[in-house]
């Protein structure tokens, strides 16, 4: 089988290391199943798409949707970045992590009155419209509470990302944003509203995004649709080009940074604006992993061979709703055939699977495998189906490793419940 190999996991004396930590040191003193993040990882990924860029007036807003644990939201609040949040839930985490509001987007297809209250309330540096009834409650909320919202409109540019169709969120046929040709007048209008200040536009056209060129059409596009709403004299702060850079799961050939800064940066110079970058699984995807503990074996009489493991939908959604790609491969390397499988959770539904028609070297019950790719859209994802406990949640750095969320209870399942007496 091959092995995915990288700069923060790699084998040594055929063991798989995060950093210089042993994964089998942390699988036994933790359980499986288990995420083990990289935190140099994440930091070297900041500082790349930083210095990519670094010729331009720029800031990067982690996406916290992609993993959220508030230690994580710590790491690139402390490089400097800010963070995007999509809820409230993500909000409280954000300030938790010690994020200054005004270092705070407020996004989100479908906000609340209380969301968008609360965004207003504690000052976040922008909340981001995606319709018209959307802006038009924020003027009346602001007005309410005596404050001026500041508010950028985010505009769906109509461009195919190229991507799977779940994580596409630049089309015309996508929920996300304003119509690109809706949008002049829509912020002609928002403009003179009282209780809203308008402050950029912004886009994200999707998610896992492999090619360059659907971003320089839609940043052409933007870019000319800011000239003309300051040409109407209206003055924009900043322009938000969302997220989505692609990543390694398979056999992708994603872009580069540089690649990117290379053709967008001349773009970019035509306007007097900051760029804001709302990046989250380039950040933090290749940065973690699963570990899982193998349960048991078999083969049916079609010759079929099922891996069963202790990790499930549950805690890697992904491979069940997208079919999506995550590499697996052994802890410990041993001098055994590969076997054609399917590695399989123990929960009770047929898509629960993390891999199809595998090729991995042969297991055995008790051997660890990881789950690679792991650091973004797994643990963000899992769930109590089940009655399951979500795992554990370990930072590596360097030779030092960190406990950074533990093993839920059973009582952390029941803290919300109690037996009533039907009878009374």
């Amino acid at each position: 089988m091959e092995y995915f190999n990288s700069d923060y996991f790699t084998y040594s004396e055929n063991e798989l290391l995060c950093e210089q930590v042993p994964l089998t040191k942390l699988a036994k003193e933790f359980g499986t199943p288990l995420f083990v993040y990289s935190k140099n990882f994440f930091v070297d990924r900041y500082n790349e798409l930083s210095e990519a860029f670094k010729e331009i007036n720029h800031k990067i807003f982690y996406a916290s949707k992609a993993n959220f644990n508030i230690n994580v939201i710590k790491i690139f609040n402390d490089l400097g970045g800010g963070v995007d949040v999509n809820s409230a839930g993500e909000l409280f985490r954000a300030l938790k992590a010690g994020v200054d509001p005004q270092n705070i987007l407020l996004t989100g297809v479908g906000k609340t009155d209380d969301e968008i209250r609360l965004g207003l309330e504690k000052n976040v540096h922008l909340i981001k419209a995606e319709s018209e009834e959307e802006v038009l409650a924020i003027d009346k909320i602001a007005g309410e509470m005596g404050k001026i919202a500041s508010v950028a409109i985010r505009i769906n540019p109509d461009v195919d990302p190229k991507t799977h169709p779940y994580i596409s969120t630049g089309l015309a046929e996508n929920k996300f944003g304003i119509d690109s040709k809706l949008a002049y007048d829509l912020i002609i209008r928002s403009s003179k509203l009282e209780n809203i200040e308008l402050t950029g536009i912004d886009m994200h056209i999707g998610s896992q995004i492999t090619t360059i060129e659907p971003f320089v059409e839609a940043t052409i596009r933007m870019v000319e649709l800011y000239k003309k709403i300051q040409a109407a004299g209206i003055s924009l702060k900043h322009f938000d080009i969302g997220g989505g850079i692609g990543v390694l799961y398979k056999d992708e050939a994603p872009f580069t940074p540089k690649e990117l800064a290379d053709k967008l940066i001349p773009i970019f110079m035509q306007i007097d604006a900051e760029i804001i970058f709302e990046p989250g699984r380039f950040l933090t995807a290749n940065g973690g992993v699963l570990l899982t503990e193998v349960l048991f074996t078999k083969k049916n009489s079609h010759g079929k061979n099922f891996t069963v493991v202790d990790a499930a939908m549950t805690e890697l959604l992904r491979p069940s709703i997208y079919k999506a790609y995550h590499h697996i491969q052994p802890v410990l390397k041993k001098d055994r055939n590969d076997v054609i499988m399917d590695v399989v959770g123990p929960v009770c539904e047929s898509g629960d699977y993390l891999a199809k028609n595998r090729t991995i070297s042969k297991v055995s019950r008790k051997d660890i495998l990881a789950v690679m790719s792991a650091g973004a859209y797994a643990m963000v994802m899992s769930s109590n189906y089940n009655g399951r406990r979500r795992p554990p949640e370990i930072l590596v750095d360097k030779n030092k490793y960190y406990l950074i969320r533990s093993r839920e209870t059973f009582e952390h399942l029941l803290y919300d419940e109690e037996i009533i007496d039907l009878a009374e």
